[in-house]
């Protein structure tokens, strides 16, 4: 029996972006590098699926592919979730697992997609569900068969229906745009001839802060990516800067001037009930809200050179957490709280960094020389920075292991500031 899942509005709404404009100009993904113990998958055809707009089948092996952990076994048939299964033929294969499915046009003009995993080397079935989708969502629903397969198979949850917003800039146009976790179905959520920076995901994924220069200086706005309505969170005298959400969504940490030098200060989301954290003589910003909410990590120049320290959620003496050399910013912590992601500088280089907070051990992530803005998948498994392809602005994905790697252009323009939203529940 299989499962029946609905798509929930909020999801739906947010992949849909009602009343924002689609871009033409799709990302373009360059895949290099494997995880380690790839799992042999065998993906059949499934029946009718050339009824839907995508191809489901194809859009689950791209998904499974650009994760690095897996080995797509060319299935070369086509079978539906009620087959008979000789699990003694996939396995002659190669294939670990066996994905099969079915598409069925509805006559409200929906799509009942139905799919079943099975194991072949324990010869059973492992997960199974069915979605009804209209025409615009069934990419939204492989995602999401692609992502019970992720997690079925690695134990870890999939990201693969999860949403990305970035900056891109063309010409003298600014825009916030969102996508897909795999750069499709882009959409622009905003337009501006001034500068838009530091977009940050509200917990449910439903908002996007970020910080404009339309008023001819750095103001925080959050906007509501459903109704596109924007509320101004922090227009003080100075620099408003580096937007974080707190775990509930009802707060952000935010860097001021508005007494002078940059402070880090909480607000609520709606603008109210500003309270300043830090009041040091140096540079206090990029504030981030650790795993538990409990602390904030944010970058000050306090010891001489930027580096990254943590402090109580509530303000307090802060500790510093980099010390290995003397540039180090941007901190973002993941999901776990287990590890620091930041960029660093060393002989010249614009680098990515993961330090294992528990062992102290560091790790670079990345060869390119100009890198910035990291971003973990909500399952801590990938980071997204910026950094540059061809004197131009680009995206790039790398696993924490620094093995499976990802690079996300566009055809004309600049890509920067990537953040990467929650699970949709």
């Amino acid at each position: 029996m299989l499962k029946k899942i609905a798509v929930t509005a909020v999801i739906a709404a947010v992949a849909n972006l009602s009343g924002f404009a689609p871009v033409s100009a799709q990302i373009r993904v360059e895949i290099s590098g494997v995880g380690s113990n790839q799992i042999p998958i065998a993906i059949a055809g499934f029946t009718d699926e050339a009824l839907t707009p995508q191809q489901v089948t194809s859009i689950i092996k791209d998904d499974l592919n650009r994760s690095g952990y897996f080995k797509i076994i060319d299935a070369n048939t086509v079978l539906n979730e009620n087959a008979v299964v000789n699990f003694g033929d996939w396995k002659s294969k190669g294939a670990d697992a066996l994905v099969v499915g079915s598409v069925q046009s509805l006559v409200d003009g929906r799509f009942d997609v139905r799919y079943k995993l099975f194991d072949t080397v324990k010869s059973n079935a492992l997960s199974g569900f069915s979605v009804t989708a209209p025409p615009n969502n069934i990419r939204l629903t492989a995602h999401r068969i692609a992502d019970d397969i992720y997690e079925k198979l690695t134990g870890v949850r999939g990201i693969f229906s999860t949403r990305i917003a970035y900056v891109t800039k063309a010409g003298s146009e600014y825009r916030l745009e969102v996508a897909d976790a795999d750069g499709d179905g882009t959409k622009i959520a905003l337009r501006s001839s001034e500068p838009i920076i530091s977009p940050a995901w509200s917990p449910d994924g439903t908002k996007v802060a970020y910080v404009s220069f339309e008023k001819r200086k750095p103001v925080i706005l959050v906007q509501n990516l459903i109704t596109g309505e924007r509320t101004e969170v922090a227009n003080f005298k100075g620099n408003n800067s580096a937007p974080a959400w707190s775990h509930d969504g009802s707060k952000l940490a935010v860097a001021l001037s508005r007494d002078g030098q940059t402070q880090i200060f909480t607000v609520n989301a709606n603008g109210g009930n500003l309270q300043k954290l830090t009041s040091s003589s140096s540079i206090d910003t990029e504030p981030q809200f650790s795993a538990d909410g409990q602390s904030i990590y944010f970058l000050s120049d306090r010891s001489g050179g930027p580096q990254i320290y943590k402090m109580s959620a509530s303000g307090g003496d802060p500790k510093r957490v980099t010390f290995t050399g003397s540039y180090n910013i941007t901190p973002r912590i993941s999901p776990d709280g287990k590890t620091l992601a930041y960029i660093s500088r060393r002989d010249g280089k614009f680098q990515l960094y993961a330090l294992d907070l528990a062992s102290g051990q560091e790790l670079r992530l990345s060869d390119t020389t100009k890198d910035e803005s990291p971003s973990f998948s909500p399952n801590g498994r990938y980071i997204m920075y910026a950094t540059e392809s061809g004197r131009r602005g680009a995206l790039a994905v790398v696993s924490i292991d620094g093995k499976v790697k990802q690079k996300l252009t566009v055809q004309a323009g600049d890509i920067r500031e990537p953040t990467w939203g929650p699970f949709m529940k």
